[in-house]
């Protein structure tokens, strides 16, 4: 990979050497402070100072929930990088590690929205405290009553039976409450990606009663089988309950959305209704049980594609916002909010790692050489976000600096996908050659990096997508707000690294 030369003057030499003096003085000191006493451990910085600073030039500084960390390159004694001179991460401000506050954080994931309390009105807290409590109370009476309704169906005349087949039952609905609450910590991706979680929660929701059929073929495994199936299926639940009302909410026009949904869930039940008397009629022919349940599985899998591919959402979410800026960038116009709906992808999962684009993301996985940086540098000196291409990785990074605000994350989106267009334009002919383009397994990508852009040509396309930027992004916003779209940077879900200036 071809090196930059860069140059520096004396000032900036000695800045940086005092940066880097600053940097091993904090890092040694959060170091030695848990396990040396103050005096003795100040001693021990002052002592290896010398010897340490010589070599280290500042890059930068990044800031994740609060704790910070400063990225270093070698460097001689005149500031310059050294030959072969790699990134190295400093972490500082280290705190003592309380193992309750990292309790309470974990606690707090599952049981609180993001971003509580404001993101929540005064109201909420007393609400849930009593609608808690009253759950206590029904968890607590269900196993008395369900002893009761076994007994009082028969289930045996043994006094013990009864009591062991009701905690079974019950061990059997605990352990879907369990995977019900874990799968709520997804919290906000329920807002930004509901058509991707609702075909997911789908699919899990046929799996679980594939499992709970299985239970006919191994009635020795009853427990393990109906634990498992209560547990895919309740997280299908959580999925359904929580992506209803923001479907109901895009179908209501005025305030209307209290009679639109109880109006949904009616016709719901009544077609479960309906659906239940015909399987009752069907079930006293006794009819093969593996292929009724496959041709209702089938038309349950596409009835619920259909269902989430007919809504029509006018904010951009991820999947939404690269059909917007895609067809930009190729056609100059932004689609309609049912062109955009109908071609969203929505067998992408939100959680996946996967993406060619990374917005939001850490320093450390965007750069490995501090030259790429240094020379991205002044390209984005008046922007608060820094876009580049790792192509070691094969993805583009969009890095937000602690100014960036909403619009701003908006932009380095819209940078990031025109990069990404640019990059994947210039390896047309490439392409061609490996109709899997981008998209390489992990084992591909090693054996195959004579496809990616060079070192000259990611930084070339990136100073090309900077012009294209300044020149487009207004007209983008302009574009997707004639045609209707919504556009928040809350629904892009960036990261939370953001870069700061070194002090």
């Amino acid at each position: 990979m071809t090196r930059i030369q860069l140059k520096q003057s004396p000032a900036a030499a000695a800045t940086a050497s005092q940066d880097a003096r600053i940097i091993v003085r904090e890092a040694m000191r959060a170091t030695l402070a848990s396990s040396a006493p103050p005096a003795e451990a100040e001693a021990a910085v002052e002592m290896t100072m010398t010897a340490a600073v010589e070599g280290v030039r500042v890059l930068c500084s990044e800031e994740v929930d609060g704790r910070r960390w400063r990225y270093v390159a070698e460097a001689d004694g005149s500031g310059r990088l050294r030959k072969g001179a790699t990134v190295r991460v400093v972490g500082l401000e280290r705190r003592p590690e309380v193992p309750m506050d990292d309790l309470i954080s974990f606690i707090r994931s599952y049981v609180v929205p993001e971003g509580f309390p404001d993101s929540v009105s005064p109201s909420y807290v007393p609400y849930m405290t009593w609608r808690a409590l009253k759950h206590f109370f029904g968890g607590a009476m269900g196993v008395f009553t369900t002893q009761t309704l076994l007994n009082s169906v028969g289930v045996s005349r043994n006094r013990a039976t009864p009591g062991a087949v009701a905690i079974n039952w019950i061990i059997k609905d605990g352990a879907g409450r369990v995977g019900k609450m874990i799968f709520a910590r997804q919290g906000k991706k329920f807002d930004y990606d509901l058509k991707q979680l609702r075909i997911a929660g789908d699919l899990l929701m046929e799996l679980g009663a594939g499992v709970e059929l299985a239970t006919a073929a191994a009635p020795h495994l009853f427990l393990p089988l109906a634990c498992a199936a209560n547990v895919v299926k309740n997280v299908a639940a959580v999925t359904s309950t929580s992506t209803r009302t923001p479907i109901y909410k895009a179908f209501a026009r005025g305030e209307n959305i209290g009679d639109v949904t109880a109006k949904g869930e009616c016709v719901g039940n009544i077609a479960d209704l309906l659906g239940t008397g015909l399987s009752i009629m069907i079930s006293k022919r006794n009819p093969s049980l593996v292929a009724s349940f496959a041709l209702l599985s089938c038309g349950y899998v596409f009835s619920s594609y259909k269902e989430v591919k007919s809504v029509v959402l006018d904010t951009l979410n991820r999947a939404r916002f690269t059909v917007a800026v895609e067809s930009f960038l190729q056609t100059g116009y932004v689609p309609s909010l049912k062109e955009g709906n109908s071609q969203e992808n929505i067998f992408s999962l939100p959680w996946s790692k996967h993406t060619p684009i990374v917005l939001g993301s850490r320093f450390k996985d965007a750069f490995q050489e501090p030259t790429s940086f240094l020379a991205l540098q002044p390209l984005f000196e008046k922007e608060r976000y820094i876009v580049t291409y790792n192509p070691l990785k094969g993805n583009v990074y969009a890095l937000l600096k602690d100014q960036a605000k909403a619009d701003d994350i908006l932009k380095a989106a819209f940078h990031a996908h025109v990069l990404l267009h640019f990059i994947r334009s210039s390896n047309g002919s490439r392409t061609l050659k490996n109709p899997g383009g981008f998209d390489h397994s992990a084992s591909d990508r090693s054996s195959s990096t004579h496809l990616l852009p060079t070192t000259l040509d990611f930084q070339a396309h990136i100073a090309e997508s900077c012009k294209t930027v300044a020149n487009s992004y207004g007209m983008f916003k302009r574009k997707a707000a004639e045609q209707g779209w919504r556009m928040s940077e809350s629904l892009l879900n960036p990261g939370r690294a953001r870069l700061c200036s070194p002090q």
